[in-house]
């Protein structure tokens, strides 16, 4: 079962890389070379094939090659479907991000009907340890793979709680105005919890019976205060009984901004939290396996998935494992590592990225498969 996977990418004043291309295939995509030749970089570009600011959360002006800051470019040809699809994806001097979808003007929004994008990156490995806010995000990230919409409706969720702060810290005592956004952010908050279920209920389904070698977990939605709201009339509730509470904070104490996922190493009954820091790394390999095994189910077709160094923290055993899974998604994943001897399980499995930096900008070319040692 193969999706749509990259089979042409061209690279222009991106972050460290001036120039570049590459020709491939469905097969998984090794990316090495030694720390700072832009491995990381090119799998920001990829990323940004999904809707949002990509796995760095970057504006698109800082995405920009220095000391040109002329704009940047991106092409792809998307493979795996009846026609190929080639979408551009750039920014001119300080402007917004564009994206083009077989030369016509698209929003961001249309990447996510085109296709998932799911990523695993470094500092991403203190989730479990660090505040709720990364949490939050990294749910927010699986939900928005099942449900492309999702985005949209924490955008206005968002927007409409900003203009509420705004009147908490002014003081504002008027109850229209509280009662025209909290209607707002009631109905998009609603939809909110109603996706973030879903894509829990998924993900825990996709975790039960799967042949893996990466740990379970068990997962669970949480509220850092007070009950969980879930439906638009609660929501709507909870928001004027806080009012007066959130006057004194300045902020908005209660509703889904406030989620925090709570995980637990099933086969331990450990919570993630107190695990040791190979246990959280395979608990986050895990999630992101089964986020591609349940887009698989639902979609018929695999995720494109992408993995900067992912062998920090896993063991030889454990990272042949991730290798043997990701072939039998039949996923295109895209993985970074400072040396080809970290993908030699992979074999003719994957196609090879040899990256390198010389005068301050990054090279890439196609290699063959490292030999075993």
């Amino acid at each position: 079962m193969t999706g749509l996977y990259v089979s042409a990418l061209s690279i222009s004043h991106f972050r460290s890389h001036q120039r570049g291309e590459l020709a491939l295939d469905a097969r998984p995509v090794a990316v090495f070379g030694p720390n700072g030749a832009g491995k990381t970089n090119l799998l920001e570009a990829v990323s940004l094939l999904s809707p949002g600011r990509g796995l760095r959360r970057a504006a698109a002006e800082e995405m920009a090659r220095r000391p040109e800051a002329l704009g940047w470019k991106l092409r792809f040809i998307l493979a795996g479907a009846e026609l190929d699809t080639e979408v551009e994806i750039f920014s001119d001097a300080g402007a917004a991000r564009q994206v083009k979808l077989g030369g016509k003007a698209a929003a961001q929004a249309a990447l996510g009907q085109l296709l998932r994008v799911l990523w695993l990156v470094p500092s991403m490995d203190r989730l479990w340890i660090e505040g709720a806010e990364g949490r939050r995000r990294f749910l927010d990230r699986m939900t928005l793979s099942f449900f492309p919409d999702h985005g949209a409706q924490v955008l206005v969720y968002d927007k409409a709680m900003r203009e509420r702060n705004r009147l908490l810290k002014e003081q504002v005592r008027d109850a229209h105005w509280y009662l025209a956004l909290e209607r707002q952010m009631a109905r998009a908050g609603a939809q909110m919890a109603q996706n973030r279920a879903a894509a829990l209920a998924r993900l825990l389904a996709a975790q039960e019976g799967a042949e893996t070698a990466f740990p379970a977990a068990h997962l669970e939605i949480i509220q850092a205060e007070g009950a969980q709201a879930s439906t638009e009339a609660d929501l709507l509730a909870a928001f004027g009984e806080s009012r007066f509470r959130d006057m004194a904070a300045g902020r908005s104490l209660v509703g889904p901004h406030r989620t925090d996922l709570h995980a637990v190493y099933a086969a331990k009954g450990v919570a993630a939290k107190d695990c040791s820091t190979g246990e959280q790394k395979a608990l986050l390999v895990s999630l992101i396996l089964a986020n591609a095994r349940a887009l698989a189910a639902d979609l018929g077709a695999p995720p494109l998935v992408l993995l900067d160094e992912v062998g920090a923290h896993l063991d030889a055993a454990r990272r042949a494992a991730l290798y043997d899974e990701i072939c039998a998604l039949g996923a295109q994943a895209w993985m970074t590592g400072t040396g080809p001897e970290l993908f030699q399980g992979m074999g003719a499995r994957a196609q090879y990225v040899e990256m390198a930096e010389l005068g301050g900008v990054s090279e890439l070319h196609m290699v063959s498969a490292p030999q075993a040692g």
